[in-house]
């Protein structure tokens, strides 16, 4: 799996989150986004582009050298500062209440210990600041969630420990925030086990 995990998935995902629908959604929720941000699960660096004037800098962490390596070649064509760090979520090496923004986009169905890095997240957004996440997770509708329940293992193996059935609201919540904002629902397209969305932004309680 290890050539499998740094040379063919990395690419794969790249793919498969450019498409439009994806890109729409990314359009509509990183404006929100201000002032210093940390974005979790950077990736190849495709929100990038669509963050707004009022972002002064971008601190990227994500785990993958591979994907990062795509990112930097973004970097250079961005007005703000971007820096990016590989990583994983779990132990961030920043200071306390040293970011406006925290972003995740369809990045905690895949970290090992999603509940510690939101605690993490938490510790280092400042008091006025807000969590703005985009991700996909286990669904209310009970034949789609026991489906996820049974795709789930080899799932994970395939998508790079990517997981189909985590309450994306609720480890928000359990971490210490209050989500002042919810949208949840099915993308358009795709299959439903895997396209159901939660779309929020959530401040520190």
């Amino acid at each position: 799996m290890g050539l499998y995990l740094r040379h063919i998935l990395p690419p794969l995902l790249h793919l498969a989150m450019k498409n439009r629908e994806v890109s729409a959604q990314r359009k509509r929720i990183l404006p929100a986004a201000r002032g210093r941000v940390l974005e979790v699960g950077i990736g190849s660096g495709l929100n990038l582009p669509f963050y707004s004037g009022e972002v002064t800098s971008v601190t990227g962490v994500d785990p993958s050298r591979e994907l990062l390596t795509m990112a930097r070649k973004v970097v250079p064509t961005m007005p703000f500062a971007v820096e990016l760090v590989e990583r994983g979520a779990e132990d961030l090496p920043f200071d306390e209440r040293s970011f406006d923004s925290v972003v995740t986009t369809w990045t905690l169905c895949s970290i090992p210990k999603a509940r510690d890095a939101l605690g993490e997240m938490r510790r280092v957004l400042k008091p006025d600041g807000e969590l703005i996440f985009m991700e996909h997770g286990l669904s209310p509708d009970r034949r789609v969630s026991a489906w996820q329940r049974r795709l789930n293992p080899l799932w994970n193996r395939i998508a790079g420990g990517c997981n189909l059935d985590r309450r994306i609201d609720l480890l928000v919540r359990e971490a210490g925030f209050t989500i002042s904002h919810l949208e949840t629902g099915y993308l358009i397209k795709g299959p439903r086990p895997l396209t159901y969305q939660f779309e929020g932004r959530a401040k520190r309680d």
